[in-house]
């Protein structure tokens, strides 16, 4: 995982600058939290949290655009009934 030095964080300077690091996330996009080094967490403003996590379109249209459309892939169910099991 590559990650701009300017916006990684350690969780003390987190805690310290919050008002900062909340502005930069705003501004500057997404800021990384890291804990004893490792990335931990990112900190996103909510339009850009918005924009990753709103669905764009519906599953059907979702599947009209598949590029499997049209590739003659067969997808029809088996009519024969489940089998038996013992429970």
């Amino acid at each position: 995982m590559t990650v701009a030095v300017n916006h990684l964080w350690s969780v003390a300077a987190a805690k310290a600058r919050f008002s900062e690091l909340m502005e930069k996330a705003a501004n500057e996009g997404p800021q990384t939290v890291t804990r004893n080094g490792r990335p931990t967490a990112v900190v996103v403003s909510v339009e850009e949290w918005e924009r990753r996590t709103t669905r764009k379109g519906t599953f059907a249209d979702f599947l009209l655009n598949s590029p499997l459309r049209g590739s003659g892939i067969d997808l029809t169910r088996d009519d024969q009934p489940p089998r038996d099991i013992d429970l």
